[in-house]
């Protein structure tokens, strides 16, 4: 038993949804020619609305001849089913291409404009880049000149040490050349007066020795 109701409960809600899913149905007033709209699936029913070409509805219940719809602004009545269509109108689709066309444009133009912008700061940014180089060249060009004059003054430098330490070297040779000079000034000095002091010395004696004989030769 439980099976056979559980089957049922199925298809009734299958068919709940399937209803729903048709009063959910959007359909369009052909492009044919304006339509009424009646309190009922008659002719002699009262209309309540004339609907215009390619006019929205919502579809509440689908029949042959007739079909019940909802306008937008929520009156219900019934319509002529052949004059219903799921296919969007002309008019209505060359008002969406129209729209998209518009959109379209817009979009174009903006794109346009920031196209232009991108040019300009496009402009912007290869003249920076351009003085960027001259003055990245001007920097290697001081750079290199500054390498070139760093080499000079080191090598200078190299030139200038080795000259003061071969000028300190000479001056120290010559410090001692004088130093040996004048030893050697000194020496020759003493030897000078040596020499003479022994002359005056051998000269006294030789003279002491003539004086005393001759008062020898005089005595005898």
């Amino acid at each position: 038993m439980k099976p056979i109701v559980k089957k049922f409960g199925i298809v009734g809600i299958c068919l709940v949804l399937f209803s729903t899913a048709v009063m959910a149905e959007t359909k369009y007033i052909n492009d044919k020619m304006k339509i009424t709209l009646r309190t009922g699936p008659a002719k002699d029913r009262k209309i309540i609305a004339l609907l215009n070409i390619g006019q929205k509805v919502k579809v509440l219940k689908p029949g042959e001849e007739w079909t019940q719809v909802r306008l937008d602004k929520g009156k219900e009545g019934w319509v002529v089913s052949r004059f219903l269509t799921n296919k969007v109108p002309s008019r209505i689709a060359l008002e969406i291409l129209k729209n998209k066309h518009k959109a379209l444009s817009a979009r174009d133009a903006l794109l346009l404009e920031e196209s232009k912008t991108l040019k300009a700061e496009n402009k912007a940014f290869g003249n920076d880049l351009a003085a960027t180089k001259k003055r990245l060249q001007a920097l290697n060009t001081s750079h290199e000149t500054l390498k070139k004059a760093s080499a000079e003054f080191l090598d200078l430098q190299s030139k200038y040490k080795k000259m003061s330490a071969k000028l300190a070297e000479q001056t120290q040779k010559a410090n001692k050349y004088e130093e040996d000079l004048t030893k050697l000034l000194w020496n020759k000095n003493i030897k000078w007066f040596l020499s003479g002091a022994g002359v005056l010395i051998l000269g006294f004696i030789i003279g002491f020795s003539t004086k005393r004989q001759r008062r020898r030769s005089s005595l005898l």
